[in-house]
């Protein structure tokens, strides 16, 4: 998915994936918590703070892991991901699929959206045209190259009306895929596949930035957006399941600091704090677990940290082994995070994993201090200069940056500057190439390990800020599409991630968990295998 804003201990995003293999199902978020004072009238309201100002709240522009909460509350796709983790209709009330698997024939309810238009077939041929329409620039736009001609108009080679979406008629979507595509469903569950009014989007290019001019189609509509502040979203009464949403109310707050959130919470502010919008202050994590209310549960995420490959030193892959090898993961688990994460020693996590042993051994200095030597003699560098490890803003990211940057002076005999930034402005710059070494996170968009290594596809893919690309990486994920036999796929993609560590443009350090304390009155939010939160059935009792 996404790249997560905080994920010091935790990540966003959760579903199937947290049971073996590609099927499972999620889970609602558990029920023990801190006491707290009963809501006995008035609105029921859940009061949570998200780390982070939402980038944006347009599907299509959306590549972070606060967006996509925001956006997963605000619209509602074809399929919905269910409190059983499994997709199920939603805007799509039949669903049929041809026997090639190659066409799926959408027919739609009716559903109105928050302005009170009705929702048509034409709204989702424009939302997904209009994401992989160069002009918009989304770095999720590979999302959508499942779809026939999809990536050819993406990239100049074919025009819209190539691509295989196709509104017959105000309630029937027809959709035609390039290959079979057994997590299609899921992904049309996916923020990138939502609908999006035309009318409102070519109304104004800042639509989707104020709370007044927000248009979803989902069980919560914007009241108030204060930048920087608070972000309040209520019941919408124009949602086509509204009868099933029982919170009147979520109110965002927006601080940074995980001290102050969790002091909030304690006095009754906010009755939930942590994951999935924001991370446990790392020195309070013991006395929250010895007390038994933080709760922590495994996501399909891996943290990382990601090199910019287009730029000495890190053009070299040797240089990037080197510093990848002399991490000691354990010790940041045990010190820093504290919350039963694993040591990640490949990029694709356990739940769907596809190699049978690590690619490398942890903390192994002798072999990284080898492989500096050989690198820097391959670009005739006699002495490494100081180099630059920027991370956005957390307690847990620079208690994190803080603990390598002292293991690779010891390791490695490298001076490293550590660089703070505001989230907005830390994207921005790791998407424009602006970085040496950058603090970076992925969670599953759907249950398949493609999800994680078609993220380093092209060169040139939205979320692919290596820059980083190798041909025959490429050659054996477009022929994982094509193999139908699920034991002869997973050796292919697992000789993609041997091809991926051996080059290494990203270090992967850890597999995340959610970890979080809440409210006993609050029921029902569902967190996925993915590490996605829903509040579409939350309560407040």
């Amino acid at each position: 998915m996404k790249k997560s804003v905080f994920a010091a201990m935790s990540s966003i995003l959760v579903l199937s994936a947290a049971l073996a293999g590609c099927g499972g199902g999620g889970e609602k978020a558990g029920e023990q918590g801190n006491a707290s004072k009963e809501q006995t009238s008035g609105p029921k309201e859940l009061r949570m703070n998200m780390m982070s100002e939402p980038p944006t709240a347009d599907p299509a522009l959306a590549e972070d892991s606060t967006s996509s909460a925001v956006l997963r509350a605000t619209f509602d796709g074809l399929t919905r991901i269910g409190e059983d983790g499994k997709p199920q209709p939603s805007v799509a009330e039949k669903i049929d699929v041809s026997e090639d698997g190659l066409t799926y024939t959408f027919t739609l309810r009716d559903s109105k959206w928050s302005n009170g238009e009705p929702v048509t077939a034409k709204d989702f041929e424009f939302a997904w045209k209009r994401a992989l329409d160069p002009k918009t620039a989304s770095n999720y736009s590979y999302q959508l190259y499942y779809l026939k001609n999809a990536e050819e108009y993406n990239k100049g080679k074919a025009k819209a009306e190539d691509v295989g979406v196709k509104a017959t008629d105000d309630k029937t979507l027809v959709v035609t895929l390039k290959n079979p595509t057994p997590f299609f469903l899921e992904l049309t569950a996916f923020y990138t596949y939502y609908p999006v009014n035309q009318k409102v989007v070519e109304g104004s290019d800042k639509w989707a930035g104020e709370a007044a001019t927000h248009v979803g189609n989902g069980p919560f509509k914007m009241e108030t957006w204060e930048h920087k502040s608070k972000l309040v979203l209520v019941k919408s009464d124009t949602y086509w399941d509204k009868d099933v949403v029982k919170l009147d109310k979520l109110n965002f707050s927006m601080v940074e600091d995980a001290n102050t959130e969790l002091s909030m919470f304690d006095n009754d502010d906010l009755d939930w704090s942590g994951a999935p919008l924001s991370a446990l202050p790392t020195d309070a994590i013991p006395a929250l677990k010895e007390s038994g209310q933080m709760q922590t549960r495994p996501i399909a995420g891996t943290y990382l940290y990601k090199f910019n490959t287009e730029v000495p030193p890190f053009n070299n892959a040797k240089i990037r082994k080197a510093f990848g090898y002399a991490i000691d993961r354990k010790s940041i688990i045990d010190n820093i995070t504290q919350a039963n994460q694993e040591p990640a020693m490949g990029l694709v996590p356990p739940t769907m994993a596809v190699a049978t042993s690590p690619y490398f051994k942890d903390g192994d200095v002798e072999t990284a201090k080898k492989l500096l030597a050989e690198g820097m003699k391959e670009e005739g560098i006699t002495k490494m200069p100081t180099l630059t490890l920027s991370f956005n803003t957390s307690e847990g990211h620079k208690k994190i940056a803080e603990a390598i940057q002292d293991q690779w002076k010891k390791a490695l005999g490298v001076d490293i500057k550590l660089e703070n930034k505001e989230w907005k402005v830390f994207l921005e710059d790791v998407n424009q190439g602006k970085f040496q070494i950058a603090r970076s996170s992925w969670t599953g968009d759907y249950n398949d390990p493609y999800t994680f290594l078609d993220l380093f596809k092209d060169k040139d893919g939205g979320n692919n800020d290596t820059k980083w690309e190798n041909p025959k990486y490429k050659e054996l994920l477009n022929q994982s599409a094509l193999e139908q036999d699920p034991e002869k796929r997973k050796q292919i993609l697992a000789q993609a991630e041997a091809i991926f560590m051996d080059e290494m443009p990203a270090v992967p350090i850890y597999y995340y968990t959610h970890s979080y304390v809440k409210k006993d009155k609050v029921k029902g939010v569902v967190l996925d295998g993915l590490g996605f939160v829903d509040w579409k059935w939350a309560d407040i009792q």
